[in-house]
């Protein structure tokens, strides 16, 4: 298999031969890992028992979804990935904002996903070989699987896709078998060393929420059109395109999430996740458990580390995909040492996604904004004026920029910053929400709001006057 030419330029249209059903495949097999799973054992290790916990990832997923869906449909007519195409709303600079956002979650998941997989594999190999379990042996772990996964990521969309594919089936197989596994050790309650981290009970589930539901749906408000501009709007309509998203999300997520939780249940999993899941682990299935460990962290990790250097790869036009990947790859294993051996696993999860989400939000919020605004209708060309390191355009706006978007952005990021409570910090809005987290809601309406207000009054940039009718497939 060739490795991937393709950057952020715009896929041709005799390249775009993907379709939903190759969507939800990449959405199911690539989550199937324990870089998601460990999102399941968050609840628990917060003091919530089995329904909780339960009721709060389902309802985060669910609302996460239905915010996230929709961006899938504007790399769909764009031919390149979203933080490209919100080169429409930001300019063709500003939509490094979209670039920054998404290198910085893909990088926070990537390090994550090789972090707690190592660790797996390690504790694991202990148990079945002897290997001692040491910072040596898993810094050794760490590098062997991002190796394998700069591999994958180097490739590109094509292989990746072949091994979610795979890996769709596969995992859902050694994940049942895991459910029998740690059947006899189940239990409902939370782990009895644990208390209601935010000190009641309503905080702290809509903490869970917001840490283990809503932070799936919005790690991928970058990487969606990763996938989606492979997809022809002539052949596949926009509505298969979007439930064939939302579809792929919800399983993709709350699979593995919820096996997270039971698994957690099971082991006891308190203050950590990977040492008490080993333990717990009747003999026979430690070889399964392997496998889910170092193929899932490869699946997961390739495909964030793809879309890293692709985000990479617009921030500096002039390296190359592969080159840009490489360096990506670098910097999350980097970033996996110091995790490992420097932080705590629960306090640094919740600390990056809840700060993420606050600051991707209104990203999100914008792009969808002015999605809804143009009906779907793009320049495809003038978004890749930046790319090709020359000026002018319908999305130009002010030296590439668009202040109106870039300011509504920054407001919407500070105003999430202040209402965020994490285990390292705590804003000061939340004496006016009653010391509940309502960062997420707050910097998406903040950014949306001061955003439509802005330009109210501004005519939207010009677009082709046709577009191709969408086909259902």
């Amino acid at each position: 298999m060739p490795i991937e030419q393709r950057g952020v330029d715009t896929i041709p249209e005799e390249e775009r031969t993907s379709g939903p059903r190759d969507l939800i495949s990449i959405l199911l097999g690539s989550n199937l890992c324990l870089g998601v799973i460990v999102f399941g054992w968050l609840p628990p290790s917060f003091g919530l028992g089995l329904w909780p916990s339960v009721t709060a990832i389902v309802t985060g997923t669910v609302v996460g979804i239905a915010f996230t869906a929709p961006l899938a449909l504007v790399s769909l007519r764009t031919a390149t990935n979203l933080s490209t195409s919100s080169g429409a709303q930001f300019g063709v600079r500003g939509r490094l904002v979209g670039s920054v956002v998404g290198l910085l979650l893909s990088l926070g998941y990537t390090a994550l996903t090789l972090w707690i997989g190592g660790d797996v594999m390690v504790g694991v190999l202990s148990r079945l070989t002897g290997l001692p379990d040491t910072g040596v042996s898993r810094a050794v772990m760490y590098g062997v699987l991002a190796v394998c996964t700069v591999v994958a990521a180097v490739f590109g969309y094509r292989l990746l896709l072949r091994m979610s594919k795979i890996l769709s089936i596969g995992m859902v197989i050694l994940l049942a078998i895991g459910i029998f596994a740690y059947a006899p050790d189940f239990t409902t309650a939370a782990p009895a060393d644990t208390e209601y981290l935010l000190g009641s009970f309503w905080p702290t589930w809509l903490l869970a929420a917001v840490a283990a539901g809503l932070s799936g749906p919005v790690a991928f408000i970058t990487l969606l059109g990763d996938y989606t501009r492979y997809i022809s709007p002539r052949k596949h309509s926009s509505r298969k395109v979007f439930w064939a998203t939302g579809f792929g999300l919800l399983i993709g997520l709350l699979i593995p999430q919820l096996f997270g939780t039971y698994t957690a249940l099971a082991a006891r999993a308190g203050a950590e996740y990977a040492g008490p899941l080993v333990e717990a682990a009747p003999f026979w299935y430690l070889a399964p458990l392997l496998a889910a460990a170092a193929a899932g962290s490869v699946g997961n990790a390739g495909l964030m580390l793809y879309s890293m250097g692709l985000d990479l790869d617009a921030i500096v036009p002039k390296a190359t995909r592969t080159t840009a990947t490489v360096i990506a790859a670098a910097v999350a294993t980097a970033f996996v040492f110091v995790g490992s051996f420097e932080w705590d696993v629960q306090a640094a999860m919740t600390s990056f996604v809840l700060l993420l989400t606050a600051i991707g939000t209104p990203w999100a919020v914008i792009t969808l904004i002015g999605h809804v605004r143009c009906k779907g209708r793009y320049d495809a060309d003038a978004l890749q004026v930046f790319n090709r390191r020359s000026v002018g355009g319908v999305y130009w706006y002010r030296g590439g920029w668009n202040v109106a978007a870039t300011a509504s952005w920054a407001i919407g990021a500070g105003v999430g910053l202040l209402a965020v409570t994490t285990p390292f910090y705590e804003g000061p809005l939340l004496a006016l929400t009653g010391g509940v987290d309502c960062s997420f809601v707050l910097s998406g309406l903040a950014g949306g709001l001061v955003y439509t207000a802005l330009t109210a009054r501004t005519s939207q940039a010009a677009v082709p006057a046709e577009e191709p009718e969408p086909v259902a497939a």
